[in-house]
């Protein structure tokens, strides 16, 4: 078995974990500051919307030895606006100008084919309207707004409202994240950018699932028991699932930073960078809220619950006596992700699980087992 695996199972068993849970205040804090970054982009630098939400004019000109800094030069002399100018396989140039009408798009088409030493016949315009921009725009907006209500919904049912309003969090956080970054780097918001901020959400909501899941199991009949707060089950949750989040979030980034990263970098395509970017940061932001917002906020809410709140005074109070009387920590284990002599505590004793890693898991996926007192 390879190490990473090895490493998965231990934590799957609870021999080993993190205390992510425990340090939720470190990622609520990295959280907000990465989301008021995004909201300052965003309101600072804003959007470069797309033609396509703007409205303009699209040349495409037949193949040409024109090269793509001069011809984004003689059009935005020729139209008074920004040109976005892209080198086509075929050796043409199709040059995209924002905010013109019929009128002055046939001006524009005429001045670019006497700059360029093109045949004005050649050189093929289409005119976009900015009214196709915002219906599309709109139906995104309509579609988030369901899927949002059904994701709630649905994680409401199948779990408890607490996971549905933490899920639901989790996917604001990581729009917001996508979307501030868009606004730092400045890359074209195309319809293509909207495709791929609804294809993240399901991803995103992907990983959460799972860890809500396991934790459902692992707290079932919770208060009949006094040796495991809520926290440290939804930590042993976490832990239990890790490995298997990070692969498939980086299986799936892989991919995505192949097209961003060599295709919309490396070999200039950059019609790629708007979906692809969105998909990148998205999927990233998914998997981080995953672990680090969407189950921490539960063990928040959870443990406002009068019934979980105290339980965690039995199970604390508990400890408390025992060590006052100089027991033994119950099922004791390791808890770092290696095998350092220097993490066992002196006579040879691991630190109890319930400090990082929470409850070991005997019996079933994330549920303690053991008999309850």
């Amino acid at each position: 078995m390879s190490r990473l695996g090895a490493l998965g199972a231990r934590l799957y068993r609870g021999e080993v974990g993190y205390d992510f849970v425990g340090k939720r205040k470190i990622w609520y804090g990295i959280s907000i500051l990465i989301t008021i970054t995004a909201i300052v982009g965003l309101a600072v630098r804003g959007l470069n919307m797309g033609i396509e939400f703007k409205g303009g004019a699209v040349f495409t000109l037949p193949s040409t030895s024109v090269s793509v800094s001069q011809a984004q030069t003689d059009a935005e002399e020729a139209s008074g606006h920004d040109a976005i100018v892209q080198k086509l396989g075929n050796g043409g140039l199709r040059i995209q100008v924002t905010e013109l009408d019929t009128k002055q798009a046939d001006a524009v088409k005429t001045q670019l084919a006497e700059d360029l030493n093109v045949d004005e016949a050649k050189i093929n315009a289409d005119l976009v309207g900015p009214s196709w921009g915002e219906t599309i725009a709109n139906k995104a907006w309509t579609g988030l707004g369901i899927f949002m209500i059904l994701v709630v919904i649905y994680l409401a049912i199948a779990f408890e409202w607490r996971m549905a309003v933490a899920a639901l969090i989790a996917l604001i956080h990581d729009l917001t994240i996508t979307v501030g970054v868009y606004a730092l780097v400045g890359f074209e918001v195309t319809p293509g950018t909207v495709i791929g901020l609804l294809t993240i959400l399901g991803y995103s909501l992907y990983d959460t699932v799972v860890v809500f899941d396991s934790l459902k199991e692992g707290a079932k009949d919770i208060t009949k028991q006094s040796r495991w707060t809520y926290s440290e089950i939804a930590n042993r949750s976490i832990n239990s699932t890790l490995v298997r989040s990070i692969n498939t979030t980086v299986v799936a980034l892989l991919p995505v930073a192949g097209l961003l990263f060599i295709g919309g970098g490396f070999l200039g395509a950059g019609m790629l960078n708007d979906i692809s970017l969105s998909l990148f940061v998205g999927l990233a932001a998914g998997a981080y809220s995953s672990i680090f917002i969407a189950t921490p906020l539960v063990a928040d809410l959870k443990e406002r619950d009068p019934r979980i709140k105290a339980l965690k005074k039995r199970v604390l109070a508990k400890r408390a006596s025992a060590a006052a009387k100089g027991e033994p920590a119950e099922e004791p284990v390791e808890t770092d992700f290696d095998d350092d002599p220097e993490d066992v505590e002196p006579g040879g004793t691991a630190a109890p699980a319930a400090a990082v890693a929470g409850p070991r898991n005997r019996g079933g996926r994330g549920r303690p087992s053991g008999r309850r007192r």
